[in-house]
């Protein structure tokens, strides 16, 4: 039997929903003992809630951390890990557990609990390629940007690492993130290869309606390491009418102090936060200029929904791309690569009201228990 962990809502956000499908398969499987989340599928007999401690949201909201998006990534990562390693004795007591699965970054206490219980599996889950490469990449990002707004700091960095050394297997869901494990060192018999699924609702639409500007789309956070501002500073350089939506919210000060003049002196480039799929459904194109990112959903969401899309060579959905017939992949950090691709897309249109993905990509997710 399994338990698994995860500090993100069950279901909600990427994150989420790769959460959401593991927890299925392991339930269908008949494997599932408990899952643990900030917040879980609405009346799940194996899910248990870990609020946090009253003081938690005071020291990220109210002390100098706020001003650090990594120190709040690390330690909303480590408030969570500490609260799963503290049940995980009294749930094990419940039945036999042979399987701990865990995020990377929020693992290393729950794994040290689970390995002093003896006998009990470690598996690791990395949404995102190795740490180092990881970190590799985000360090371009000030130099291509002039913004520092990185989720990795060297406390999470480190933290990652001994989380691999703990782990007797780790999950990855692209090709891209496998090879940087391997290029790492690592031997193929410690890597699980998943594949993630996107959820049924996004399907083309019966018809796009007609607009006088080309329609460019990006779904997700608003930061710099998901190259924002390479992708403003593209969509200025196009010689064609054109509008940008970003359904999406910044998550850092700094990239709100970045992004609200751009959007003020920008009439056709506006922020939608909410549901993604009425804009993708109309888009013309997706963009993801991402610096790096394991696997990518909302790209695929997109492409599900008839939209073509432009992707970095550093993200795992690039597996997914055919070339001048679903999209393009471009080198990481270049706004002249973007500026190109968006250009081809508007000589020769993709989009359609047939969807885009692959044939052999599975288009669903497991329903939310009840």
């Amino acid at each position: 039997m399994r338990i698994l962990s995860a500090n993100a809502p069950y279901g909600t956000g990427g994150l989420g929903l790769h959460f959401q499908q593991l927890v299925e398969e392991t339930r269908a499987a008949g494997q599932l003992q408990y899952y643990l989340a900030p917040e879980i599928a609405p009346n799940d007999s194996h899910g248990r809630t870990l609020t946090a401690s009253w003081w938690e949201p005071l020291v990220l909201s109210y002390t100098p951390i706020r001003w650090s998006n990594a120190w709040k990534c690390y330690l909303s990562n480590e408030f969570f890990d500490r609260r799963a390693a503290a049940l995980l004795p009294t749930l094990m007591e419940d039945g036999p557990v042979d399987r701990v699965m865990g995020f990377a970054g929020g693992s290393l206490h729950t794994f040290q609990q689970a390995k002093d219980h003896g006998g009990t599996i470690c598996e690791l889950v990395s949404p995102t390629s190795h740490i180092t490469n990881v970190r590799r990449l985000q360090s371009r990002v000030p130099t291509d940007t002039g913004i520092q707004d990185t989720w990795l700091n060297d406390a999470l960095y480190q933290k990652t690492l001994r989380e691999y050394e703990m782990a007797d297997r780790i999950y990855v869901h692209s090709a891209y993130t496998r090879q940087s494990f391997l290029d790492a060192g690592f031997t193929p018999d410690r890597l699980v290869d998943t594949v993630l699924e996107i959820a049924p609702r996004f399907q083309p639409p019966v018809h796009r309606s007609p607009s006088e500007r080309f329609r460019i789309a990006y779904v997700g956070r608003v930061d710099a390491t998901k190259g924002i501002p390479l992708l403003l500073d593209a969509y200025d350089r196009l010689s064609f009418p054109a509008e940008l939506t970003i359904v999406g919210g910044w998550s850092t000060r700094t990239m709100r102090q970045y992004i609200e003049p751009k959007l003020a002196n920008r009439p056709h480039v506006r922020l939608a936060p909410g549901d993604p799929l009425p804009t993708l459904q109309q888009a013309d194109v997706f963009v993801h200029p991402s610096y790096q990112d394991g696997f990518g959903y909302a790209p695929m969401e997109a492409l599900a929904c008839g939209v073509p899309v432009i992707v970095t060579e550093h993200t795992g959905m690039k597996e997914y791309i055919q070339e001048g017939r679903n999209g393009y992949v471009v080198p990481t950090g270049s706004v002249d690569a973007i500026a190109a691709a968006l250009q081809a897309v508007f000589q020769s249109p993709l989009a359609t009201t047939e969807s885009l993905l692959p044939a052999s990509f599975p288009h669903s997710v497991p329903s939310t228990a009840t």
